[in-house]
């Protein structure tokens, strides 16, 4: 059942990216907050070579696209960070405006790909999983959420609480905190996709913010 999941979840991804295609298209000043394209597009890796795992079974080539899944988990995720910098400098907070407010941003960007990498992905060791009919290669150490997840939720929670206070939407702030608490407070189902479903909602709640800060651009025909 769980693969059937992860691969609606990888489908509704795919629609995400589209959407936030388009949404950069139309805004007459896109930004930093368009990395969110990158992230989204990893989830949409993640989730369906999970939702295939099944299909293919275990051997080399599974192993393989899993080794990828990790690795744009590291690469990827940290740029929520400027995702989230760009928000509140859209949102018209002034202080975003300095360049050591940016530095830091990109710094903390770098310094959590460095801590993924170092930490979980470079040392990483698979070993098959079969969890509620979804097979995929999970690190034989795993201990649970890695410090780098936990990390960014705070420019997140940041950026959800600013641009509430100014732009009066509380999507950001609401995703961010659904998906800590989905993180955090063990969830009595069957399934292994609930944790993913949190992430989805926390993705919609960007996009939508996104939407929400967007300049509008006039398109011409001509």
């Amino acid at each position: 059942m769980d693969s059937v999941l992860y691969l609606g979840l990888a489908a509704i991804y795919a629609v995400l990216f589209l959407y936030g295609c388009v949404l950069l298209r139309r805004d007459a000043s896109p930004g930093l907050r368009y990395l969110l394209l990158i992230v989204t597009a990893g989830l949409v890796w993640d989730n369906g070579v999970i939702g295939i795992g099944k299909y293919m079974g275990e051997g080399d080539l599974l192993e393989g696209l899993n080794v990828a899944r990790f690795w744009v988990h590291a690469l990827a995720t940290p740029l929520l960070v400027l995702v989230s910098f760009d928000l509140i400098r859209k949102a018209g907070s002034p202080w975003t405006s300095r360049p050591a407010a940016a530095w830091g941003a990109w710094l903390f960007t770098a310094a959590l790909i460095v801590l993924e990498v170092v930490t979980e992905t470079l040392p990483l060791k698979l070993q098959p999983s079969m969890e509620y009919g979804a097979l995929r290669y999970v690190s034989s150490e795993s201990g649970g959420p890695p410090l780098m997840v936990i990390l960014i939720l705070i420019p997140l929670l940041t950026a959800g609480i600013i641009v509430w206070r100014r732009k009066k939407t509380p999507l950001l702030f609401i995703g961010t905190v659904l998906m800590a608490a989905g993180s955090a407070i063990p969830i009595p189902i069957e399934s292994s996709a609930a944790t993913n479903v949190f992430e989805l909602l926390l993705l919609l709640s960007l996009w939508l913010t996104v939407r929400k800060l967007a300049s509008s651009r006039t398109l011409s025909f001509r």
